[in-house]
């Protein structure tokens, strides 16, 4: 049974297949070509690891570093895009059509401090028994609550009717 090797794993020390190697120091200095056992017998005298960080050059190119080091900044960057990438988190605030003009400034307050700390709001609207026949009530809240906090964020998704008793509206940072 053949073992596969994963995208982002690398060569290190004995598994390094070609026969030389183009050898950059701990200090980033190069030392041209040498044959593998040497480049090896180097990394062990200094403590560290023989990787291969570019494979498909011909000679591969290997440098002498700690590889579990490597692995622990790779893994840091790869969570740092990730954390980037995302646009911060969801949040919710929940209304009823008629909430009054006080708890509503409160949502609002609320609603601001979580786009100035870049995150994505959901703001959702509620209705119950009666309030279901007046939808529109709603969606002028909604056009109200983004009109309050046009100077922060933006609407990326307008109100919309969620289910048969929700209306919601996506708000992000500017």
């Amino acid at each position: 049974m053949a073992i596969r090797k994963k995208s982002d794993d690398v060569r290190i020390n004995e598994r390094i297949r070609s026969s030389t190697v183009r050898l950059i120091s701990a200090e980033g200095e190069q030392l041209g070509l040498l044959p593998v056992r040497d480049a090896i017998r180097i990394a062990r005298e200094e403590g560290l690891d023989l990787v291969e960080v570019a494979p498909n050059a011909d000679p591969p190119v290997c440098r002498v570093m700690d590889y579990g080091k490597f692995r622990y900044q790779t893994a840091k960057k790869v969570q740092e895009a990730r954390k980037k990438s995302r646009g911060g988190q969801m949040k919710e605030i929940k209304l009823r059509p008629h909430t009054e003009d006080h708890d509503l400034g409160f949502k609002i307050k609320n609603l601001k401090k979580f786009l100035d700390k870049r995150h994505r709001v959901k703001v959702t609207v509620f209705f119950r028994g009666r309030e279901m026949a007046y939808m529109n009530a709603g969606v002028d809240l909604l056009k109200r609550v983004a009109e309050e906090v046009s100077e922060v964020g933006s609407v990326e998704q307008p109100p919309t009717r969620e289910a048969r008793n929700r209306m919601t509206m996506v708000i992000i940072p500017k």
